[in-house]
């Protein structure tokens, strides 16, 4: 039986014993959540592909959802839509619900699924049955898992071509990247606890050759509940590993003693800031990357040593690493002004990070930041930016987060705007007041539901703004 324990303390057993899919011609699917990330049409391709009769089912409506029904044209006539809504009738037609990222294990209907004897999947239960491969690094954590998933996948890629980056950003969703692979194909695959949340049961099938957890800080509390289910979830990214596999955790990190207390069977290696290595120029790293950087580098190190790769790749490897998009990335540099897109940094320890990589208190940093509420707290935030930042060098973006955020900081006054364009026009202004070094850092803090679909479509327009200027 598989059974899932919810971020709220009550156990739930799938009614149906799990079968696993050698193939999935002919079977009635329901997917439930289409989305407009690129993950819902992935996998609803990929069913369809295996043979699925599919049933798409979404609370969106058709105009919401077009880019993505745009790019099924080609099986529409493969595919039941049932938008804006979702109906019980659906749930007990097929035999298989496959839910979208954004659905909680909790939801009424899946519950109701579960209760009727369906079996659940998601995109990653589904990667990790159909992927001929298993020599897979599985990276999550609160921050920097998509640096480190990155970066992990470059080593490998220097090691050996047949390296294939999977769930990692809206570019390489799990079900499209699985097409990539052949039975020696490595696999560098970023893992959000959204995903993770079917994976309680211990089975082989789910043990990735070696689980990486970057770190764990506050964050999702309104879907796991609270800070221990949430650190819950993501073990269950090594629940399923033998002593044969390698679980790699940050011994500065003060959920690793958690972690460590749900007696993984694996290999345990640790990294932590206090690392050297003999090939590694740190201070020149950290002056490029910053030190949040620097952890992310050495977890990727330890992960592709373990999967075989030599010290002089890594060595070599080192100055070419890939800037990632959207994670401090620099857009715009006149030898005056720079600007920097970190639309990622969906948390407050996002943001700390930046500020202390760009350090205002050696440099000209004016920063952007602000967006939507997701129960997360402001005080330590507020502390780093009061003390690092001229309250005129901060503006605020609108929005339910930034008001947590000026309570936090419980300034007199402050820049604060409803549009983005507003923000950049107004950090403009103000850099045009300062000497020539200054820096333009977007780093939002928290999550930007109330103005924009998601953090990407927030980056885009950011990157549209920064386009314009002359």
């Amino acid at each position: 039986m598989r059974m899932y324990i919810s971020a709220y303390g009550s156990a739930d057993e799938f009614s149906a014993d799990h079968v696993f899919m050698s193939n999935l011609n002919n079977k009635k699917v329901l997917l439930m959540g289409l989305g407009i990330l690129g993950g819902g049409v992935a996998t609803a391709r990929f069913l369809v592909e295996k043979g699925a009769i599919l049933t798409v089912t979404d609370m969106k409506d058709e105009k919401f959802l077009a880019p993505s029904i745009a790019k099924l044209t080609d099986l529409k006539h493969r595919i039941t839509f049932v938008l804006g809504e979702h109906r019980e009738q659906d749930f007990l037609d097929n035999e298989i619900i496959v839910i979208n990222p954004d659905v909680s294990i909790a939801n009424k209907f899946v519950q109701f699924a579960i209760k009727n004897g369906k079996q659940i999947e998601n995109e990653l239960t589904l990667f990790y049955e159909f992927c001929p491969s298993r020599k897979i690094v599985a990276v999550t954590g609160t921050r920097g898992k998509t640096t480190t998933t990155n970066w992990v996948s470059y080593f490998l890629s220097q090691h050996d071509s047949n390296t294939v980056l999977a769930g990692n950003s809206t570019d390489n969703p799990f079900l499209a990247s699985i097409l990539k692979c052949d039975d020696n194909s490595f696999v560098a695959m970023e893992v959000p606890s959204y995903q993770l949340e079917l994976l309680g049961e211990k089975n082989d099938l789910y043990a990735p050759r070696v689980a990486l957890i970057t770190n764990i800080y506050q964050d999702h509390l309104a879907r796991h509940g609270s800070m221990e289910e949430y650190t819950k979830t993501k073990a269950n990214i090594f629940k399923s590993q033998s002593n044969s596999d390698t679980l790699i955790l940050n011994k500065d990190n003060k959920w690793t003693k958690f972690l460590l207390g749900l007696k993984p069977e694996s290999k345990v290696e640790f990294f932590s800031k206090d690392m050297t290595f003999d090939y590694l120029d740190r201070a020149s790293f950290v002056e490029k990357w910053g030190e949040h950087n620097l952890l992310n580098l050495y977890a990727a190190i330890l992960a592709v040593k373990t999967m075989g790769v030599d010290i002089e790749t890594i060595k070599k490897s080192i100055p070419n690493l890939p800037q990632i998009k959207f994670r401090e990335e620099k857009l715009f540099d006149d030898g005056k002004l720079q600007i920097y897109n970190d639309t990622a940094a969906t948390s407050p320890e996002a943001t700390v990070a930046a500020l202390e990589r760009f350090d205002p208190q050696n440099s000209n940093v004016l920063l952007i930041s602000g967006g939507t509420d997701r129960e997360l707290e402001f005080n330590d935030w507020a502390k780093i930016v009061g003390e690092k930042l001229n309250p005129e060098n901060l503006i605020l973006l609108s929005g339910s987060a930034t008001e947590k955020m000026k309570k936090a900081l419980n300034w007199t006054k402050y820049n604060e705007f409803e549009t983005l364009d507003e923000c950049l026009k107004a950090a403009q202004k103000r850099a045009a007041e300062l000497k020539s070094g200054t820096k333009i850092l977007f780093s939002p803090s928290s999550k930007s539901f109330e103005k924009f679909k998601n953090e990407y479509d927030r980056g885009e327009k950011f990157n549209e703004l920064v386009g314009q200027i002359k």
